[in-house]
């Protein structure tokens, strides 16, 4: 029997025709945990669900996402329906899905939830705990993979910023397990050891099993402790782990941690230059002020004739007290002028004066008779004259 050949393309195609074909595949719900989740820029979703022992790819388009509920992310449980069908060109099979709901946290998720939550009430990722990255770290201790583009990013980054810094790389796995207690072991000997300035902690994207040791509370706890300054790069920009909140500083990437670990020489230098600008600058003008101060003081009177003004100071002052003197005297005068009219106004109404002229006063039990009436016969009254006191009495 004599079989023709198929090019993959018709067994594909072949297979999909079969497949469209089944009733049951064009409408399915599926249940399972989402891994690998992607919102790609065009607005489609990529991801994958799975159980314990399968996973199936998917894709969502956006004419269908904009209908969500929700925001998925690695870790849910959720309901997803759709069309099973083959992508022809990878010969793979996927879920076309159209509708999907949460059907509750996946078991990972649940615990990374629950790990985030214990850490924060304890206070691990308080602001108040985070240390400052070195201005200009000579030795940067790099924790990741030996192998990979992780590394290579973060030599080329660091390198290309500052040529003169040394990167120290202490292998760790960075995921599977056991990969938890490698890591925290190695920041307490670059810790214990004293092995570099800061530490930057790396590993590319994947999905939440892949970062899962970076969400272990051993992790956690040796980040915490750690008394060199620690950044997280783990997963890519979308990524958050427990190791980010721990951390001093969260990077997005590796590439961006290294970025903020090594200052750029070229543009501090640069800045160097501008300084020095306008630090001369700015003296050039400060000479300058002097300069002109230094020339208006010569030609001032002061260095030109020294004791003029000295000189004119005594003239204000001699000519000050004289003015002080003449206002003096004539003050007094004034005060004798109306001292001698006071004192004739007051000899002029003096009871003594009138008694001189022949007049006196009579007075009766010491007090000064004003009227006839009042004198009685054989009253004794007092004269009073200009050269003394007679008692006298009434007939």
């Amino acid at each position: 029997m004599e079989y023709k050949a198929l090019s993959v393309t018709e067994l594909n195609k072949y297979i999909k025709d079969k497949i469209a074909t089944d009733e049951f595949l064009n409408n399915v719900l599926i249940k399972g945990e989402i891994s690998n989740f992607k919102h790609h820029y065009t607005g489609h979703m990529y991801f994958t669900l799975k159980d314990d022992n399968s996973l199936i790819k998917c894709i969502m388009f956006k004419s269908y996402t904009t209908n969500l509920k929700f925001v998925p992310k690695d870790g849910m449980s959720v309901l997803a329906f759709g069309t099973i069908s083959v992508f022809e060109r990878d010969g793979v099979y996927q879920l076309y899905c159209k509708a999907m709901q949460e059907d509750g946290l996946g078991s990972l998720y649940k615990a990374y939830e629950e790990l985030k939550e214990k850490l924060q009430k304890e206070g691990l990722f308080d602001e108040t705990h985070k240390k400052k990255l070195p201005k200009a770290p000579k030795v940067i201790g790099v924790l990741s993979s030996n192998t990979g583009s992780v590394i290579k990013d973060i030599i080329n980054v660091s390198t290309r910023r500052n040529p003169n810094v040394y990167i120290r790389l202490y292998p760790v796995p960075v995921q599977g397990e056991g990969a938890g207690e490698k890591i925290a072991e190695a920041i307490k000997i670059m810790n214990d050891k004293n092995l570099a300035d800061v530490l930057i902690l790396a590993r590319g994207g994947g999905s939440l099993e892949d970062l899962w040791p970076f969400n272990e509370e051993v992790v956690a706890r040796a980040i915490y402790d750690s008394k060199l300054p620690i950044v997280s790069a783990v997963g890519h920009e979308t990524d958050f782990s427990i190791s980010d909140f721990v951390a001093d500083l969260r990077a997005p990437t590796p590439s961006a941690a290294a970025e903020l670990v090594v200052p750029n020489v070229a543009e501090l230098s640069q800045k160097l230059d501008v300084y020095n600008l306008r630090l001369k600058n700015a003296l050039k003008k400060k000479i300058d002020i002097m300069k002109m101060r230094y020339e208006k003081c010569m030609k001032s009177r002061v260095y030109t004739d020294p004791l003029k003004n000295i000189n004119d100071q005594y003239l204000k002052l001699d000519i000050f007290l004289k003015s002080m003197t003449n206002s003096v005297l004539t003050k007094i005068q004034k005060s004798k002028t109306e001292a001698t009219k006071n004192i004739a106004k007051l000899d002029a109404l003096s009871p003594l004066k009138t008694l001189a002229r022949g007049y006196s006063i009579v007075q009766k039990n010491e007090k000064v008779v004003k009227s006839v009436n009042e004198l009685n016969k054989d009253d004794i009254i007092s004269l009073r004259l200009a050269d003394g006191n007679k008692d006298a009495k009434i007939i």
